[in-house]
């Protein structure tokens, strides 16, 4: 017999956990998944932790158990089970039995009764058996062979662990339960017997037979109410013993098997592949698919990949042929191959095409390994693909092309007709569904698992690039990037065709845009290093400082990026209230705890907020830009993401510069780093109050509309409102307050939130919000409009189309709900603005490029452009560019831009 243990899993119990402890999640057809999926990890991690050992997953069956003949109320105050829960059971149980685990389900009694059962027939025959629950019944099982785990809590459950929780030993929690009756299941017990009371009871006189043979000894017990408590238990003894009854779980149930004839299976990997791509569990497909190859058993069909047919194209007959078909072709997939991810400084290496699904070619053009095939020459095929690649009326259809045109264009090639982007459609289809890269695309939309890049490339240090690779792996790869990429396509444009309103914000927004980008990220922005260098030293100078003070506080120097220290330090040594705690069951030091420490005015957390934003600047930015400047243009050249952000808005990396605080004086500080390079300036264009004028918009609130059609102050009018006073009497914190309220509800601030902000309690600022309300009726009747129709539709729209899907709608949970409401109300705001910048920026780099200025866009940043321009140029620049901006939409409120000028960045905002 194996040493491992039997470990038997109360799946049922498990099962309800993951569905109300986990955020709801369902596939891009609606079909709920959560609860399987956290089942499924649960199951992952046993295995992890019990290698060797049998696996037993047992679920309740359906129908009545014997427990429900005996007492008809037993359980019955149990709501039925939902819908969105009932629907994930049989892909659950398809999935622990395609996983290899034994799976129980025995009619006419529950979970708990096979699994003691098993309990017991293991136990007896010498083996230590695991039970795998969060039910505290199980707690009656524990003997010297059988413990209870907790995986989603990671606790262990023995004998000495049952006497420290409840009080007394594993043999008196039948009756324990039986005497306290127990909600969940609706086991009645004694009245007026608690928790207390039960161990009371069965710590001085021992087991239910035994108390109530000495009923006449109860009275003599320290336990509150004892002199009456005898009577009470004589009155209902019948009460007692039917709960005993219904709390024992029976150990000698008839199973076709037993204990010792229950073993693993081998995974049915095809099976698993199945379900997880039903159930689009992604990120565990190359899992499944990895270990059937090492097992012997691939999963992916032989027919998938014969029905492929790729070409390498060395000979220039060969490239010849293909250039005639691409030039004939209606449209085409294209994708480079290069050294790095960084397009400004990428080399290419090779190219790729398709024309139709399964059907591609790669042309090699720099692969530098010993052995290759001889390639054609590199200038010279490239030469030969230029006429069809910067021909407009050829279309185009790339995965994040913007990367394409960026290598092509530092290779003198400027990509022209690229009118489709699959990462860019499938961001516009649904931009929370999945990432939105090609792997994941082509798993989610075609069942298709694609060659990893690590498989052929390797990882880590020893990762080889792709010009040093085996042409025999790179030309396979690289020709299914095309073919794929074209498959995409189809499937993408066929759901884009049927909702017009998201085709039109591709069309029109996302991939115009797309160019626009690529020419911002190649001029890049003008640094000064020095000044960054000189920044870099003054803070650290005050990291010095800041630390050396903290010491002292703390009276004993420490690792302030220890955790444990410093909880050591707050909790243990200076005794400062604890706040949360860690999964772990640790005082928490995480930031936002800090923060609420600092405001209660703690003095070391203030410091070490200071400490740890000053660091992260230091880090980040003033010690990281210099490292960043591209050695060939002297500039830094962050990239733009399209397709990360929910809501439609930009994103920036390396740097990331939507982060730059602008608040603080070492953000603004940074900001004046970035400057104008000699006889240019920076111009910051800047939309003012944005999303407040779109709130106006859509909410139609006749109090709003007139206060920007007036161009009134509207933290003032909106605190002459609030505070009912008149406005020439609204005092600087009487706007601030209303700033805070203006910008609170647009983002979904409740009252608590609001005190916080402008210091004041949660009484007060729920009146400042009902009063708003009051004032500004249809700010309110916009909220309750856009939570009613988010909850019928699952998603909101932007003023121009664009969808934010929104699963969490309609959670069980409250808290992930509200959040989720939260979100719709902001998201149209949020998400109109930043459509508007785009279709501004679309249309300012049509002019400029032809409007003979000495000026260009070097950084776009939330709700603000900023252009480098010459300086005999900027009143010209200013002249077209803000009615340009202002034009982006048609508001019923005015959009005001504002604009500035300085020699940096900081200067000009």
């Amino acid at each position: 017999m194996s040493d491992a243990p039997l470990v038997l899993v109360d799946g049922s119990s498990y099962l309800y956990r993951a569905y109300h402890a986990l955020p709801p999640l369902t596939t891009s057809t609606g079909q709920p998944t959560g609860a399987v999926k956290g089942v499924l990890n649960m199951l992952r991690s046993l295995r992890k932790d019990y290698p060797a050992s049998v696996i037993v997953v047992v679920f309740d069956a359906k129908g009545p158990t014997f427990r429900d003949h005996m007492f008809e109320e037993y359980k019955a105050q149990r709501p039925p089970m939902p819908d969105d829960l009932r629907s994930q059971i049989e892909p659950l149980h398809q999935c622990v039995q395609a996983l290899g685990f034994p799976l129980l389900c025995v009619e006419g009694v529950e979970a708990d009764d096979v699994i003691g059962t098993l309990a017991l027939q293991g136990g007896n025959n010498g083996q230590q058996v695991v039970i795998s629950t969060g039910d505290k019944d199980m707690a009656q099982l524990v003997t010297e062979r059988v413990t209870l785990v907790n995986t989603m809590y990671r606790t262990a459950t023995d004998i000495a662990a049952v006497h420290e929780k409840y009080g007394i030993g594993p043999e008196l929690i039948i009756d324990f339960l039986a005497l306290m009756g127990d909600k969940a299941d609706n086991i009645p017990g004694v009245p007026g017997v608690g928790e207390k009371t039960a161990t009371g009871l069965l710590q001085g006189l021992g087991d239910m037979d035994a108390i109530y043979a000495n009923l006449d000894k109860v009275a003599e017990l320290p336990i509150r109410g004892a002199k009456s408590l005898g009577a009470k238990l004589e009155e209902h003894r019948d009460v007692a013993y039917l709960s005993r009854q219904l709390a024992t779980i029976k150990t000698d149930v008839e199973l076709e098997g037993c204990a010792a004839t229950l073993a693993m299976q081998q995974p049915d990997y095809a099976q698993l592949r199945e379900l997880y791509q039903q159930m689009e569990f992604r990120s565990w497909l190359n899992e499944v698919e990895q270990e059937a190859e090492e097992a012997g058993e691939p999963v992916v069909a032989a027919e998938e990949q014969a029905e492929a047919s790729y070409s390498t194209l060395l000979e220039w007959s060969e490239l010849d042929a293909w250039l005639e078909r691409l030039q004939q072709a209606k449209i085409f997939a294209f994708d480079t191959e290069t050294t790095s991810i960084d397009a400004q400084q990428a080399q290419l290496v090779g190219m790729s095409f398709s024309i139709k699904p399964g059907e591609a070619a790669y042309l090699p053009l720099a692969h530098s390994y010993m052995g290759v095939p001889q390639q054609l020459p590199f200038q010279e095929a490239l030469e030969r693909m230029r006429p069809l690649l910067e021909n407009p009326d050829i279309i185009k259809v790339c995965q994040n092309g913007k990367y394409d045109i960026n290598v092509l264009y530092h290779h003198g090639i400027s990509l022209q007709g690229v009118l489709h982007d699959s990462m860019l459609a499938s961001y516009v289809l649904n931009s929370t569904v999945t990432r939105h890269n090609m792997d994941d695309l082509a798993q989610h939309y075609l069942n298709r698992t694609t060659i990893p890049f690590e498989s052929i490339a390797g990882k880590g240090a020893k990762q080889l690039t792709f010009d040093q690779l085996d042409l025999a792996m790179a030309a396979p790869y690289a020709a299914e990037d095309a073919d794929i990429t074209l498959q995409l396509h189809s499937a993408l444009q066929e759901r884009l065709d049927e909702i017009p309103s998201l085709a039109s914000v591709y069309r029109d927004i996302e991939m115009p845009l797309m160019p626009v980008l690529a020419r911002i990220e190649r001029t890049g922005a003008l640094v000064d290093a020095n000044l960054l260098g000189r920044q870099s030293q003054e803070l650290g100078d005050k990291l010095t400082a800041i630390e050396r003070e903290v010491f002292e506080i703390a009276g004993q120097p420490f690792n302030l990026a220890s955790p444990k220290q410093l909880g050591e330090i707050l909790y243990d040594k200076l005794g400062l209230p604890v706040l949360a705690k860690t999964a772990k069951g640790q005082p928490s030091t995480a930031e936002a705890v800090l923060q609420q420490l600092a405001d209660d005015g703690h003095e070391l957390p203030v410091l070490l907020m200071e400490y740890r934003s000053l660091s992260k600047l230091k880090s980040t930015y003033t010690d990281r830009l210099p490292e960043q400047v591209n050695p060939r243009t002297g500039r830094i050249h962050t990239s733009y993401h399209q397709a990360v952000t929910a809501t439609g808005r930009l994103s920036s990396s390396d740097p990331n510069l939507q982060n730059i605080p602008v608040r603080t004086a070492e953000g603004r500080r940074i900001r004046q780093a970035f400057i104008a390079p000699p006889e240019h300036v920076l111009v910051s264009a800047d939309y003012s109050q944005i999303e407040l004028r779109i709130m106006a918009h859509l909410a139609q609130d006749s109090g709003l509309l007139e206060a920007f059609r007036n161009d009134r102050d509207v933290h003032k009018a909106t605190a002459a409102e609030v505070f009912g006073v008149p406005l020439d009497e609204v005092s600087s914190d009487q706007r601030r307050n209303a700033k805070a309220i203006n910008f609170g509800l647009i983002y979904g601030m409740s009252a608590h939130g609001l005190a916080k902000q402008i210091g004041t309690d949660r009484v007060e600022a729920q009146a400042y919000i009902d009063r708003y309300f009051v004032r500004y009726p249809g700010v309110l009747d916009y909220m309750e409009r856009t939570r009613k129709q988010a909850a019928e539709l699952g998603y909101v729209e932007t003023l121009f189309g664009r969808r934010l899907y929104l699963p969490e709608i309609k959670a069980k949970n409250p808290m992930i709900r509200r959040a989720a409401e939260r979100t719709a109300i902001n998201a149209p705001m949020q998400g109109s603005a930043a459509d508007i910048i785009k279709r501004a920026m679309i249309e300012i780099d049509a002019w400029l490029q032809g409007s003979g200025l000495r000026a260009q866009v070097v950084m776009q940043v939330h709700d603000e452009l900023v252009l480098e321009v010459h300086r005999d140029d900027v009143e010209k620049l200013k002249e077209g560019l803000i009615p340009r901006m202002s034009a982006a939409a048609e508001l019923d409120v005015p959009l005001l831009v504002e604009a500035g000028v300085g020699n940096n960045w900081d200067e000009a905002h």
